[in-house]
């Protein structure tokens, strides 16, 4: 949920307003940070698991408290956004729930990976976008009002959306109780997103002061969720590690440049195909452990918690890359 950088809609790739400066200098940092701080929960959930397996149950509420955070940056203006634009955010989401569920199932059949790995990819591929796309579109100078949009409704369609897709896909190698799975979603994801901005809008001024922190609040309960998710996998982490790394660089990988492509496709301005890349590529896979903690076993959020590591470190390489390349016109593009 590293949204700060957009809760206020003048330009945001040159703010003027100080505030939004610091808030946008913020974000840089914490995005920066993230991934040494899920490197180094990572590392103490291997070493130490018995520091962490006990705080297992805890997982669903510390998802809750991000989805939270998410809910307080939004906005009325950002779901304006889709009514302005519904064909670039419809483009976004059929993006999203068609090439990372489909990505994901194709390299668990192509590396025939165990069942509880194969679900556990699958599950990623069908979550909602990152917490941190918007922030990833910000520094990649591309549309952050689109990713906002298109951040916000896939989160909002997730309790559909996610188990069907699961149980489509995932189906053949575990059992899934899709039924039990919408009842998660709708408590860990769209309840605390609602009741978050709900919060926006009845206490602005206080929801205005702590905007700023919520970056990092948010890198580090998905650091102490990859702990739990690695203590729970340890014994396994060394047998599975590579596959698992090498599934998740590919499922990210194919995110990333078919977001990008659909946008082409799709006839959107550069801009926009930055952000898509970034929509579709990043996935919310604090969620995705959640539900393969909850569902299936700890081995199966184990990709969840690698591709947490992974896509926050990826994206912020493909934005920094982008941001040096001169955005093109849309004759050229």
């Amino acid at each position: 949920m590293l949204e700060a950088t957009k809760s206020q809609n003048p330009p945001i790739e040159a703010p003027t307003n100080p505030a939004l400066a610091a808030e946008a200098k913020i974000a840089r940092i914490a995005v920066t940070v993230f991934p040494l701080l899920v490197v180094a929960a990572g590392v103490l959930g291997f070493f130490i698991p018995g520091a962490f397996k006990p705080l297992g149950p805890s997982v669903p509420y510390l998802l809750g408290i991000i989805m939270f955070c998410m809910g307080l940056t939004l906005t009325p203006p950002d779901f304006a956004a889709v009514a302005k634009r519904p064909w670039a955010v419809v483009l976004g989401i059929v993006a999203h729930y068609v090439i990372m569920p489909g990505a994901g199932w194709l390299i668990a059949v192509a590396l025939n990976l165990e069942p509880e790995l194969a679900v556990g990819l699958i599950l990623v591929g069908c979550a909602p976008s990152g917490t941190a796309s918007n922030v990833m579109a910000f520094l990649a100078k591309g549309d952050v009002a689109l990713s906002v949009a298109v951040a916000s409704v896939s989160t909002l369609i997730a309790p559909i959306v996610t188990p069907l897709l699961v149980l489509f896909l995932a189906g053949s190698y575990l059992q899934i109780d899709a039924g039990a799975m919408v009842g998660d979603i709708v408590k860990t994801v769209l309840l605390p997103v609602v009741a978050g901005l709900l919060a926006r809008l009845f206490l602005r001024k206080l929801v205005t002061k702590v905007l700023p922190a919520l970056p990092w609040a948010s890198a580090v309960v998905i650091s102490l969720i990859v702990a739990i998710v690695v203590a729970g996998s340890s014994s396994k982490i060394v047998a599975a590690g590579g596959i698992v790394f090498l599934a998740v660089v590919l499922h990210n990988g194919f995110g990333l440049g078919l977001g990008y492509l659909a946008g082409k496709v799709g006839r959107l301005d550069d801009k926009a195909r930055r952000a898509l890349a970034f929509e579709v590529g990043m996935q919310n896979s604090g969620l995705a452990a959640t539900l393969a903690t909850a569902h299936f076993s700890p081995l199966a959020a184990l990709p969840s918690a690698v591709f947490s590591l992974w896509h926050n470190i990826s994206g912020a390489i493909v934005a920094a890359w982008l941001a040096r390349r001169p955005l093109q016109d849309a004759k050229s593009a």
